[in-house]
Formats: C-alpha cells, sequence, structure tokens
C-alpha cells in the first residue's frame, strides 16, 4: 500500500505537467515556434539574424504590426474583423504629412488630429457593423477600398515631405543615453535589468496569489523555466541593443501600448465584456451589455491604432507620405493575430499573443530580407503560415 502510494505520488506531478502543456498548448506552442524559428533563421543566415542592427531592424521595420495587431485582437475577439487597417493606415499617415507640410501645422497637433480621424473612421465603421448589422467583412472590405482611392486622392498620386526631423524621431530615433560609454548604451542594459527583474517579481507575486486564492496554476517546473527564460531573453535582447545604438523610440510606445492593453483586456470591466461578446453576443446583451456600443468602441480603437500606425509608418519612410504605404499591411497584422492563439469566430485570444504572433512575423521578415528572398516569396509563404494557424485553431477546437 506505501509502494503503491509513493509511485502515485512520484507519477502525479510527471502527468500534471504533461495535461498541462496539453491543455495550454497554444501559447507554449507559440513561444516554442518562435524561438525554433529565430534559430532556424540564425542558422540559415550565419548568425546574421541575431546581430545587434538586426534585433534593432524587428521594432523599427514592424512595429506597425505590434501596434495594430493590438486592437485587431480585440476586433477578432469580439467576433468580427477589419480588413481596412493597411489603407486606413496609410490615409492617416497623408493626413498628417499634408497638414505639416501643405498646412505647415506643428507636428503634435498633426499627430492629435491624426488620431481623431483615425477614430471617427473607426466610430464610422462601426456604426455600420453594430447598429445596421452588415457583416464587418463587408463593411472594412469597402473601407479599405474606399480610404485607399482617398490616399491616393490627397497626395495627388505623388510623395508628400520632406517632414520635420522631429517627427521623423518617431520611428527612426533612439532614447538619449547620457550614460553611454564608446560601443555600449548603458542605460539600455540597465532598463534591461530593471525590467526583467521585475518581470520575474510581478510573476511570483502573481503565482503566490493565484494559489492562495485555489485558482489552477501551472506546474512549478514550468513557470520556472518560463519566467528565467524570459528574463534571460528580456536581458539578451537589451544587450544585443545596447551594442547598437540604444532603445529605439518606437520600441518603448510598443512596450507602453502592450502593457496598457494588456491591463484593459485581464483587470477591467470593458476588457471582460469584450470577450464575453465575442463568446457569446446574445448572453452578453442579457446580461446587460450594450453590445452595439461596445462593437462600435473595439472598432474606435482600430482606427486609432491605424493611425498611430500611420504616423509610425510616414516617419520610417524617409519622413515622406507615400500613396503605397500601407499595402498588404492587413495580412501581417491578421496573420500576427491568428498566429497568436486568436479564433476565428471570437471570444479567445490574449494579447501577448497578438504581440509574440507579431514578433514572429516581425522576425520571418527580417530573415527573409537577409537571405534575399523576393517580396513574392515572402507574400506565399506567409499565406501558408496563416493557414497553418487557423487550421490549428479549427484542430483544437474539434479535439474539445
Amino acid at each position: 500500500m506505501t509502494m503503491k502510494l509513493t509511485e502515485a505520488q512520484t507519477a502525479s506531478p510527471n502527468k500534471s505537467i504533461v495535461d498541462y502543456i496539453s491543455s495550454n498548448i497554444r501559447d507554449y506552442g507559440l513561444l516554442i515556434s518562435l524561438l525554433v524559428i529565430v534559430v532556424f533563421f540564425q542558422y540559415m543566415t550565419e548568425g546574421k539574424m541575431l546581430a545587434p542592427s538586426n534585433i534593432n531592424n524587428i521594432p523599427n521595420q514592424n512595429g506597425y504590426v505590434i501596434i495594430m495587431a493590438l486592437g485587431m485582437m480585440l476586433v477578432i475577439v469580439s467576433g468580427h474583423i477589419d480588413l481596412s487597417v493597411g489603407s486606413v493606415c496609410a490615409f492617416t499617415g497623408a493626413v498628417a504629412a499634408v497638414l505639416m507640410v501643405n498646412y505647415h501645422w506643428h507636428w503634435a497637433p498633426a499627430a492629435l488630429a491624426t488620431l481623431a480621424v483615425g477614430a471617427v473612421i473607426g466610430g464610422m465603421q462601426g456604426y455600420f457593423i453594430a447598429y445596421l448589422r452588415i457583416p464587418s467583412f463587408i463593411v472594412t472590405l469597402g473601407g479599405m477600398l474606399v480610404f485607399r482611392g482617398l490616399t491616393y486622392r490627397l497626395l495627388g498620386n505623388t510623395n508628400v515631405g520632406p517632414l520635420p526631423q522631429t517627427f521623423n524621431q518617431l520611428s527612426a530615433g533612439w532614447i538619449a543615453d547620457p550614460f553611454a560609454v564608446p560601443g555600449f548604451y548603458t542605460t539600455t542594459f540597465a532598463l534591461g535589468v530593471i525590467g526583467a527583474l521585475i518581470f520575474l517579481l510581478v510573476s511570483i507575486k502573481g503565482r503566490f496569489t493565484r494559489v492562495k486564492h485555489g485558482v489552477e496554476e501551472e506546474p512549478i517546473t514550468i513557470f520556472v523555466g518560463r519566467s528565467l527564460l524570459m528574463a534571460v531573453a528580456t536581458l539578451y535582447v537589451t544587450y544585443l541593443l545596447a551594442e547598437y545604438r540604444g532603445l529605439p523610440t518606437v520600441l518603448i510606445i510598443l512596450l507602453v501600448l502592450t502593457l496598457l492593453y494588456v491591463f484593459v483586456t485581464s483587470r477591467t470591466v470593458i476588457g471582460r465584456r469584450i470577450y464575453a461578446l465575442g463568446g457569446n453576443e446574445k448572453a452578453a446583451k442579457l446580461s446587460g451589455i450594450d453590445t452595439n456600443r461596445l462593437i462600435q468602441l473595439t472598432f474606435v480603437n482600430m482606427g486609432v491604432l491605424a493611425a498611430l500606425a500611420g504616423l509610425v509608418v510616414t516617419s520610417r519612410f524617409g519622413g515622406m507620405a507615400t500613396p503605397k504605404a500601407g499595402d498588404g499591411y492587413e495580412l501581417d497584422v491578421i496573420a500576427a493575430c491568428f498566429i497568436g492563439g486568436a479564433s476565428a469566430s471570437g471570444g479567445v485570444g490574449k494579447i501577448t499573443g497578438a504581440v509574440i504572433g507579431a514578433l514572429l512575423m516581425g522576425v520571418m521578415n527580417v530573415g527573409m530580407s537577409i537571405l534575399g528572398l523576393g517580396i513574392d516569396d515572402q507574400k506565399w509563404i506567409k499565406g501558408l503560415v496563416l493557414l497553418f494557424a487557423v487550421c490549428l485553431d479549427v484542430y483544437y477546437k474539434r479535439k474539445r
């Protein structure tokens, strides 16, 4: 009897670890996929993938994907889709350029006006979807065509620029480091150390809180391994950035936005209501949630983030607004969300998943560029990745 009890106690932890990983395969599979793709491109590029300059290029060249993926995740979780984000990104960037170049506005009020334009666009599309009950696919497909055409009309089919140098720092600037030494930005690495420590402390505190309240928690082995891996990755990335030019401005924007949206979706009433809306709209309405208003709000939020992405993209294109900006961006953004664990039927998805999915797309973009793959090859490869992600979603849904 004693021997049997001992054997059961010994086998139980192993079984719980396997069961936990199986039930959370989306989250762990995503992290493993990101790691595998980084290692793959590191090998294929003969070590160039993790060069400091290329690590810096990931947020600078793909920041727009993460920014819009934050909003797109909420749209998809609510049970809808937005195909117009690329065109809205281009149109709002054009608005900002015209205000600064043609009307001589200071970049700050021009940026605020651009964000307001994005909110109005999102509100209009949200109104058609929420109150007139026109499918979001149709509304945003129309929006994609309308705002692409308006971008060409607004810019007169030419590039508009140059834009103020201070505005261009939004996507092509770095945070000043008063403690930098030749070849190394000390403040950047110090912030990485602080960030890693804060992450570990918050993770440990959160685990103790969940265990105290009897909430099911991941096995300690997985918790320790995952936490240490994330902390080491943070230190390594900030070390590489410190060897290059320090912290890119756009990376600070991405970190602030990510923390804000993680808080909103996990700690606020409106965040829980969006998940309830996507899970079962009729049940959400019967529980007292104004679902129409909530749907419109998610599209307003998407419009603002698309406008912010438009500002970032415009500042990155050598300080010029171009009619071709935002072409195909919707593919990267939607793919990032589905790769990050969003469900095509709504109600499922995490902000951290969208960010990791966007990082995965960014790593693929940079890696394929280093390998010399053309835009045509990059598109079909990313299309297959998107299809694979949706197939996985369907598979796990049937498995339940």
